[in-house]
């Protein structure tokens, strides 16, 4: 999950990576996008203080949480570790 904002630099810079994964990993892992702005609720029950925030999820449950800009090679690596 892919935590950002329209008006957050860094997360325009994250998205054009996570979508490069997607295209990469779309078969092994689920990507989506959620606007801290349009959704607060979920934000905050995901507890996200800071933005880009990335989730990792496996079997329902948060295994990762990833805050700021990561490189592709970064978040490949990390979400590999989780793919079967």
């Amino acid at each position: 999950m892919d935590f950002w904002a329209t008006w957050c630099p860094p997360c325009k810079m994250q998205g054009p990576v996570v979508e490069e994964l997607d295209a990469e990993m779309g078969d092994k892992v689920k990507f989506t996008k959620l606007d801290v702005d349009a959704n607060p609720e979920t934000s905050t029950a995901f507890r996200i203080m800071s933005i880009p925030t990335l989730i990792v999820k496996k079997d329902g449950k948060v295994v990762e949480q990833l805050v700021g800009l990561h490189m592709k090679d970064q978040l490949a690596a990390v979400l590999n570790q989780y793919v079967d």
